[in-house]
Protein backbone atom coordinates (compact mmCIF):
# COMPACT_ATOMS: atom_id res chain seq x y z
CA UNK A 1 0.00 0.00 0.00
CA UNK A 2 1.27 3.63 -0.96
CA UNK A 3 0.57 6.73 -0.50
CA UNK A 4 1.37 10.05 -2.31
CA UNK A 5 4.35 9.39 -4.39
CA UNK A 6 5.00 6.21 -2.30
CA UNK A 7 3.34 4.54 -5.94
CA UNK A 8 7.53 5.32 -7.09
CA UNK A 9 8.83 2.46 -4.85
CA UNK A 10 6.01 -0.17 -5.75
CA UNK A 11 6.32 0.69 -9.40
CA UNK A 12 10.31 0.76 -8.54
CA UNK A 13 9.93 -2.91 -7.29
CA UNK A 14 7.93 -3.93 -10.08
CA UNK A 15 4.93 -4.48 -8.18
CA UNK A 16 3.03 -2.41 -10.58
CA UNK A 17 3.72 -3.93 -13.79
CA UNK A 18 0.43 -4.49 -15.29
CA UNK A 19 -1.83 -2.80 -12.86
CA UNK A 20 -3.65 0.40 -12.37
CA UNK A 21 -2.41 2.52 -9.45
CA UNK A 22 -2.49 6.04 -9.18
CA UNK A 23 -0.43 9.12 -7.15
CA UNK A 24 -0.78 12.58 -6.64
CA UNK A 25 -2.11 14.61 -9.75
CA UNK A 26 1.04 16.67 -9.92
CA UNK A 27 3.41 13.51 -10.01
CA UNK A 28 0.92 11.55 -12.09
CA UNK A 29 2.60 12.04 -15.34
CA UNK A 30 6.04 11.67 -14.40
CA UNK A 31 5.11 8.07 -13.15
CA UNK A 32 3.37 7.22 -16.19
CA UNK A 33 6.58 8.00 -18.49
CA UNK A 34 8.80 6.37 -15.99
CA UNK A 35 7.03 3.33 -15.95
CA UNK A 36 5.16 2.47 -19.07
CA UNK A 37 3.85 -1.10 -17.78
CA UNK A 38 2.27 0.97 -15.33
CA UNK A 39 -1.59 1.97 -16.24
CA UNK A 40 -1.63 5.35 -14.01
CA UNK A 41 -5.06 6.77 -13.15
CA UNK A 42 -5.00 10.19 -11.89
CA UNK A 43 -8.44 11.21 -11.18
CA UNK A 44 -9.24 9.03 -8.32
CA UNK A 45 -8.44 9.59 -5.08
CA UNK A 46 -7.41 5.98 -4.10
CA UNK A 47 -7.10 2.65 -5.89
CA UNK A 48 -8.09 -0.91 -4.30
CA UNK A 49 -6.33 -3.34 -6.68
CA UNK A 50 -6.64 -6.38 -4.20
CA UNK A 51 -3.22 -7.07 -2.74
CA UNK A 52 -1.89 -3.61 -4.04
CA UNK A 53 -3.31 -0.29 -3.21
CA UNK A 54 -2.23 3.26 -4.10
CA UNK A 55 -3.67 6.58 -3.29
CA UNK A 56 -2.98 10.04 -4.04
CA UNK A 57 -2.04 13.25 -1.90
CA UNK A 58 -1.69 12.53 2.05
CA UNK A 59 -5.26 13.42 2.58
CA UNK A 60 -6.03 10.57 0.30
CA UNK A 61 -3.74 8.48 1.96
CA UNK A 62 -6.30 8.74 4.86
CA UNK A 63 -9.29 7.95 2.42
CA UNK A 64 -7.10 4.79 1.48
CA UNK A 65 -6.81 3.69 5.56
CA UNK A 66 -10.30 3.86 6.05
CA UNK A 67 -11.11 2.05 3.55
CA UNK A 68 -9.28 -0.52 4.18
CA UNK A 69 -10.30 -0.62 7.90
CA UNK A 70 -13.66 -0.92 6.05
CA UNK A 71 -13.05 -3.94 4.16
CA UNK A 72 -11.50 -5.11 6.89
CA UNK A 73 -13.11 -4.08 10.10
CA UNK A 74 -16.57 -3.33 8.39
CA UNK A 75 -18.46 0.05 8.57
CA UNK A 76 -19.09 0.24 12.22
CA UNK A 77 -15.58 0.51 13.13
CA UNK A 78 -14.50 2.38 10.02
CA UNK A 79 -16.97 5.03 11.25
CA UNK A 80 -15.66 5.53 14.27
CA UNK A 81 -12.25 5.67 13.08
CA UNK A 82 -12.91 8.59 10.97
CA UNK A 83 -15.11 10.17 14.03
CA UNK A 84 -12.06 9.92 15.85
CA UNK A 85 -9.64 10.87 13.04
CA UNK A 86 -12.07 14.34 12.49
CA UNK A 87 -12.52 13.24 8.56
CA UNK A 88 -15.57 11.75 6.60
CA UNK A 89 -16.19 7.82 6.02
CA UNK A 90 -16.02 8.40 2.22
CA UNK A 91 -15.41 11.76 -0.29
CA UNK A 92 -17.19 11.90 -3.47
CA UNK A 93 -15.17 12.58 -6.33
CA UNK A 94 -11.73 12.30 -7.36
CA UNK A 95 -8.56 14.93 -7.53
CA UNK A 96 -10.01 16.83 -10.71
CA UNK A 97 -11.36 19.11 -8.14
CA UNK A 98 -8.48 19.33 -5.97
CA UNK A 99 -6.35 20.34 -9.03
CA UNK A 100 -5.16 23.78 -9.36
CA UNK A 101 -5.73 26.73 -7.58
CA UNK A 102 -8.99 26.10 -5.17
CA UNK A 103 -12.32 27.65 -6.01
CA UNK A 104 -12.51 30.66 -3.26
CA UNK A 105 -14.99 29.64 -0.10
CA UNK A 106 -18.82 29.76 -1.90
CA UNK A 107 -20.92 31.61 0.57
CA UNK A 108 -23.50 29.48 0.03
CA UNK A 109 -21.78 26.40 0.88
CA UNK A 110 -23.48 26.33 4.24
CA UNK A 111 -27.00 25.96 2.95
CA UNK A 112 -25.60 22.93 0.62
CA UNK A 113 -24.00 21.30 3.82
CA UNK A 114 -27.33 21.91 5.54
CA UNK A 115 -29.07 20.05 3.11
CA UNK A 116 -27.02 17.44 2.91
CA UNK A 117 -27.20 17.01 6.59
CA UNK A 118 -30.57 16.56 6.78
CA UNK A 119 -30.44 13.94 3.44
CA UNK A 120 -28.71 11.93 5.34
CA UNK A 121 -31.36 12.05 8.46
CA UNK A 122 -34.43 11.75 5.69
CA UNK A 123 -32.71 8.60 3.46
CA UNK A 124 -35.34 6.32 3.66
CA UNK A 125 -37.63 8.71 2.28
CA UNK A 126 -38.18 9.79 -1.63
CA UNK A 127 -35.07 12.72 -2.13
CA UNK A 128 -35.16 14.58 -5.33
CA UNK A 129 -32.88 17.72 -6.50
CA UNK A 130 -36.07 19.72 -6.05
CA UNK A 131 -36.97 18.76 -2.42
CA UNK A 132 -32.80 19.39 -1.56
CA UNK A 133 -33.20 22.81 -3.46
CA UNK A 134 -35.79 23.26 -1.46
CA UNK A 135 -33.62 22.81 2.24
CA UNK A 136 -31.41 24.59 1.02
CA UNK A 137 -33.75 27.86 -0.27
CA UNK A 138 -32.57 27.71 -3.46
CA UNK A 139 -33.58 26.76 -7.06
CA UNK A 140 -33.19 23.57 -8.78
CA UNK A 141 -30.48 24.82 -11.27
CA UNK A 142 -28.75 27.00 -8.45
CA UNK A 143 -28.70 24.25 -6.20
CA UNK A 144 -26.62 21.91 -9.12
CA UNK A 145 -24.43 24.11 -9.75
CA UNK A 146 -23.41 25.26 -5.83
CA UNK A 147 -23.56 21.00 -4.69
CA UNK A 148 -21.19 20.44 -8.12
CA UNK A 149 -19.05 23.22 -6.88
CA UNK A 150 -18.87 21.92 -3.53
CA UNK A 151 -18.63 18.36 -3.62
CA UNK A 152 -17.39 17.49 -7.10
CA UNK A 153 -19.92 15.54 -7.67
CA UNK A 154 -24.41 15.67 -8.39
CA UNK A 155 -26.93 15.30 -5.62
CA UNK A 156 -28.24 11.79 -7.04
CA UNK A 157 -24.85 10.58 -7.08
CA UNK A 158 -23.94 11.56 -3.79
CA UNK A 159 -27.54 9.94 -2.45
CA UNK A 160 -26.46 7.14 -4.08
CA UNK A 161 -23.26 6.16 -2.72
CA UNK A 162 -24.72 7.39 1.16
CA UNK A 163 -27.04 4.96 0.57
CA UNK A 164 -24.97 2.33 -0.17
CA UNK A 165 -22.65 3.31 3.30
CA UNK A 166 -25.71 3.45 5.00
CA UNK A 167 -27.05 -0.02 3.60
CA UNK A 168 -23.10 -1.67 4.86
CA UNK A 169 -23.78 -1.71 8.52
CA UNK A 170 -27.50 -3.26 7.83
CA UNK A 171 -26.02 -6.04 6.01
CA UNK A 172 -22.75 -6.24 8.36
CA UNK A 173 -25.61 -6.42 11.77
CA UNK A 174 -28.91 -7.62 10.74
CA UNK A 175 -30.51 -10.56 9.28
CA UNK A 176 -33.10 -8.40 7.34
CA UNK A 177 -33.68 -9.41 3.57
CA UNK A 178 -31.97 -7.59 0.91
CA UNK A 179 -35.17 -6.31 0.04
CA UNK A 180 -36.09 -4.59 3.18
CA UNK A 181 -32.41 -3.54 3.33
CA UNK A 182 -32.84 -1.51 0.28
CA UNK A 183 -36.25 0.23 1.10
CA UNK A 184 -34.43 0.81 4.72
CA UNK A 185 -31.99 3.52 3.46
CA UNK A 186 -34.39 4.63 0.48
CA UNK A 187 -34.04 2.78 -3.01
CA UNK A 188 -37.47 2.28 -4.36
CA UNK A 189 -36.81 -1.37 -5.49
CA UNK A 190 -34.40 -4.03 -4.64
CA UNK A 191 -33.20 -4.60 -8.34
CA UNK A 192 -31.99 -0.94 -8.07
CA UNK A 193 -30.24 -1.58 -5.01
CA UNK A 194 -28.52 -4.57 -6.03
CA UNK A 195 -27.34 -2.51 -9.54
CA UNK A 196 -25.77 0.14 -7.77
CA UNK A 197 -24.04 -1.90 -5.19
CA UNK A 198 -22.86 -3.69 -7.31
CA UNK A 199 -21.13 -1.00 -9.03
CA UNK A 200 -20.06 0.82 -6.24
CA UNK A 201 -19.12 -2.56 -4.12
CA UNK A 202 -17.98 -4.68 -7.22
CA UNK A 203 -20.21 -7.61 -5.30
CA UNK A 204 -23.74 -8.34 -4.55
CA UNK A 205 -25.11 -7.32 -1.01
CA UNK A 206 -25.44 -11.20 -0.51
CA UNK A 207 -22.15 -12.19 -1.18
CA UNK A 208 -20.86 -8.69 0.90
CA UNK A 209 -22.69 -10.34 3.77
CA UNK A 210 -21.59 -13.77 4.01
CA UNK A 211 -17.99 -12.73 3.36
CA UNK A 212 -18.51 -10.77 7.01
CA UNK A 213 -20.53 -12.93 8.54
CA UNK A 214 -17.97 -15.61 7.94
CA UNK A 215 -14.82 -13.25 8.48
CA UNK A 216 -12.47 -14.60 5.74
CA UNK A 217 -10.95 -12.00 4.69
CA UNK A 218 -9.77 -13.38 1.65
CA UNK A 219 -13.47 -13.11 0.38
CA UNK A 220 -14.12 -9.78 1.37
CA UNK A 221 -15.14 -7.57 -1.35
CA UNK A 222 -12.90 -4.44 -1.91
Amino acid sequence: MSICSGAFALAGAGLLDGRRATTHWRYADRLARRHPRVTVDPDVLYLDDGDILTSAGSAAGLDLCVHVVRRDHGAAVANAVARRLVIPPHRDGGQAQFIEAPVAVDPEDHRIAGSMAWALAHLAEPLTVARLAAQAHMSSRTYLRHFARATGTSPIRWLVDQRIRASLALLETTDAPVEEVAGAVGFDAPVTYRHHFARAMRTSPSAYRRAFRTGTAGDRPA
